[in-house]
């Protein structure tokens, strides 16, 4: 374990190997192209072949095809091997150097019953999806959730479609507004127990780690601002999108998350991001 783990850090040491994997950990469990990966990190396709193999050959990501593609995602069970040996063989487990890392994966969720959780979804340009999710959620369970959104590259207004379907499902639109997400990393900001990317854009941006150990997930889905077509046609994506968000949302809100243990949370609304189109949209 220890020349093995010892590999993997080796691996890691290179800055655009660790921009790999940092994304594909943001990522999870999606499995990604490498062509997306390239796109991305803005890495060359021949050099990303060679840093993927590296990475391969380390055992931190996994590869699946796809039809004629070659998908990557983390190694999971390597991952947590190699964070074990890091935790519990060279730090012995302290406390003191463990925590807040390894504080309370294994209890349960119920030392914030007293409290509404607070929830944050990021796309690119908030303008549609998220605020669709930051919508939907607070209508949905808003005495139990406080609900926020942002974009990493907010546009300046929201999305006439986008508005006009909130509208036609009831929903009160006054309030809404494209939020950059730096507003919710200044020190005032609200400490959020769930962080969930709606859009694959905004998964792959290196964004800061957010305080306090959110429980965070990727849930991205199809943007319906870049529908083409007809005013019917784009409207339908803008449907799509709501209905297949609503779905994911109204399984989120019934999860009995004061007896879930971090774990068995974190893999539950994994499991909803992995949601197909065809699921969440039914």
């Amino acid at each position: 374990m220890e020349i093995k783990t010892a590999s993997q850090l080796s691996t890691l040491g290179h800055p655009q190997r660790l921009a790999i994997f940092r994304m594909l950990m943001r990522r999870m469990p999606d499995k990604v192209p490498a062509g997306e990966i390239a796109d991305a990190l803005d890495i060359k396709a021949s050099t990303l072949s060679a840093y993927l193999s590296n990475l391969l050959d380390a055992g931190l990501l996994s590869q699946t095809r796809v039809g004629t593609s070659l998908r990557y995602s983390v190694n999971v069970t390597n991952v947590q091997g190699m964070l074990d040996f890091l935790l519990l063989d060279c730090c012995r487990g302290r406390p003191d150097m463990c925590s807040p890392l390894a504080a309370g994966f294994g209890q349960g969720m119920m030392d914030m019953s007293f409290k509404k959780f607070s929830v944050l979804f990021i796309c690119t340009g908030n303008s549609a999806r998220s605020i669709f999710a930051e919508t939907i959620l607070r209508d949905m369970a808003g005495d139990r959730f406080d609900v926020y959104s942002a974009g990493t590259k907010p546009y300046s207004e929201l999305n006439p479609m986008a508005v006009d379907v909130l509208r036609q499902k009831g929903h009160d639109v006054s309030g809404l507004r494209a939020k950059n997400v730096q507003e919710f990393i200044a020190q005032d900001a609200p400490k959020f127990d769930f962080v969930f990317t709606v859009c694959d854009q905004a998964a792959n941006e290196d964004c800061p780690a957010w305080s306090g150990q959110p429980i965070s997930a990727h849930w991205g889905m199809v943007d319906p601002v870049k529908a083409s077509g007809s005013d019917a046609e784009r409207s339908l994506a803008f449907q799509v999108a709501y209905g297949a968000l609503r779905n994911r949302i109204g399984v989120f809100t019934a999860l009995p998350m004061n007896t879930l243990d971090r774990i068995s949370l974190q893999k539950a609304v994994d499991d909803i991001g992995q949601m197909t189109e065809e699921d969440a949209s039914a």
